[in-house]
């Protein structure tokens, strides 16, 4: 298994990626790394006007899906890819290749009115698994805990079940919902809810969580003090040709204007921690 995985991230470096075309563009995946491609998107149609970018918002695993079955040029996750992913991808002649764009945190917010503000990563665990159900046994009001999760196709899902679950299984009252939007907007309407979302969806409607102490911000997660960072990436199939449209998109972050656009979306740019 491990075979595998070594080969295909050697044969990355070896088989260069082919764009669909020159005058189109297509991304699939990641919620979270969405905004990004997005923003990059509108810059890149400024620039050339000729050019189609298609960004479709499904989650970080229908993005590598997607590039396993040649459906993309561009796979946005917010997590690595899995061993089974790799495999799938060798298997069918594709290789692979990361490029780190950004850093984020997954942050565990709550409603405004909520006086809670701080738990641990074992408080939490113990909420979304069912052991604690009341906000009063975490110092909060007397108020029933309604438990939103990200789907588990979701790489903000695997980063959370991984680094806060330890991988135990959720309640089964947890609803699932499938982006950040919407984790975002259950949270903000529903005065007993907890969830989770990407650094870049924090705003004044939720509040963000201090998780073991550590208040989540761009220092922390640019630091890896925050218990729950992560990177973010853009998968291709190998390396990119130097010099196409795919190439230049994913170095695009190393600019400065890719700078201010990771920085204006509420993440932690790679080039100016």
């Amino acid at each position: 298994m491990k075979k595998v995985v070594l080969v295909a991230m050697v044969a990355a470096v070896v088989f260069p990626a082919v764009g669909l075309s020159q005058q189109a563009l297509q991304l699939d995946g990641s919620t979270t790394v969405g905004p990004i491609g997005d923003a990059f998107a509108e810059a890149f149609m400024r620039k050339y006007p000729d050019l189609k970018i298609t960004v479709n918002k499904t989650g970080s695993g229908d993005g590598a899906a997607a590039l396993v079955d040649n459906r993309c040029d561009i796979a946005m996750m917010s997590r690595f890819m899995k061993e089974n992913e790799f495999r799938s991808a060798v298997i069918n002649s594709v290789w692979p290749m990361a490029h780190v764009i950004a850093m984020d945190g997954v942050c565990v917010i709550v409603h405004p009115s909520n006086p809670v503000t701080a738990l641990t990563t074992e408080q939490i665990r113990s909420i979304y698994t069912g052991k604690i159900t009341n906000w009063k046994n975490v110092g909060g009001a007397d108020m029933p805990i309604v438990i939103i999760s990200r789907d588990t196709s979701s790489g903000t899902y695997e980063t959370f079940h991984g680094l806060v679950m330890n991988k135990e299984k959720m309640a089964a009252n947890t609803e699932y919902v499938p982006g950040n939007p919407q984790a975002h907007a259950r949270v903000k309407t529903t005065a007993g809810a907890i969830g989770y979302v990407g650094l870049g969806f924090l705003d004044v409607s939720v509040k963000a969580l201090t998780v073991d102490g550590v208040k989540p911000n761009k220092q922390t997660i640019a630091k890896g003090k925050y218990p729950v960072s992560r990177p973010l990436f853009l998968f291709t199939n190998g390396y990119p040709k130097l010099g196409s449209i795919v190439h230049e998109y994913c170095t695009f972050y190393l600019s400065e204007e890719g700078q201010e656009i990771i920085e204006a979306k509420g993440f932690v740019p790679l080039t100016n921690y």
